[in-house]
């Protein structure tokens, strides 16, 4: 089995939808859909990644179920909760007397290379974020989800791999976002979100591909092919968006800190 993680091109968060640029990059993706036979298409409900899947579903004459767990990861932490965890957050804007809600995976480095716990496995249901938060509430829903849809299509979760009750050879595509592909991976790689929070960034309208391996027979790992792959656009001569990056050194105050 193959599954494609797409993200959704460069964002208008505010809006929810997609820059002119995003709408360029998601025509130039959608140049490439016939090669990259996306099979069974699936969609997050945000307008962002929607509008994305429109140009790649619309070359391939298909139409995509949207399920709500691809949204973007939508667990949020309470600073109000913890003094430890407004270091770890530290641009974290008040709202009246309140630190806003924030999303997880925008931790400090330095904070997140301090606490083993949150590159461990099981130990980061534990950690301090985990505690004042949604996060292992909401992580465990997404990830039934996913095997929920891995189930309809021949793979059962047991333990950390999968039980092959049905050989299968298709492809499934999610349109969906950086936070909640970084989930599904660690689902999927056993390994804490954070580390791939931390170690990835998946730039927009990016393609990510995980395929089934069958090395005994009814037992099944996925291992990725590629991550990332930003071809369409270098095909396209269009520039990656600087979206889910953080500044690349300090001093350049026009790159996000």
């Amino acid at each position: 089995m193959r599954i494609l993680f797409i993200r959704h091109g460069d964002p208008d968060y505010v809006n929810d939808t997609l820059t002119e640029k995003g709408h360029r990059e998601a025509q130039l993706l959608a140049e490439m859909a016939k090669e990259l036979k996306m099979g069974d298409c699936y969609q997050s409900p945000l307008g962002r990644a929607q509008a994305t899947a429109a140009y790649s579903l619309g070359k391939l004459g298909k139409e995509a179920r949207t399920l709500d767990w691809l949204r973007e990861f939508p667990a949020k932490v309470d600073l109000n909760r913890s003094e430890e965890l407004k270091r770890a957050y530290n641009d974290t804007r008040m709202e009246g007397e309140r630190y806003g809600m924030r999303i997880a995976w925008d931790m400090l480095p330095d904070y997140l290379t301090g606490h083993p716990e949150y590159l461990d496995r099981e130990r980061w249901r534990e950690s301090e974020a985990a505690r004042c938060s949604d996060l292992v509430t909401v992580y465990d829903l997404v990830t039934k989800g996913l095997d929920e849809l891995l189930e309809h299509y021949g793979y059962v979760r047991e333990g950390l791999h999968y039980r092959v009750i049905r050989e299968n050879t298709q492809t499934v595509t999610c349109f969906c976002h950086f936070g909640i592909t970084c989930v599904l991976l660690s689902h999927l790689w056993n390994v804490s979100p954070f580390v791939l929070w931390h170690t990835l960034a998946l730039a927009p309208t990016s393609v990510t591909e995980v395929v089934s391996e069958e090395r005994e027979q009814g037992i099944a790992s996925f291992r990725g092919l590629r991550l990332g792959d930003l071809s369409h656009l270098y095909a396209g001569q269009e520039p990656p968006s600087f979206s889910a990056r953080f500044c690349e050194t300090f001093g350049n105050r026009q790159q996000r800190h």
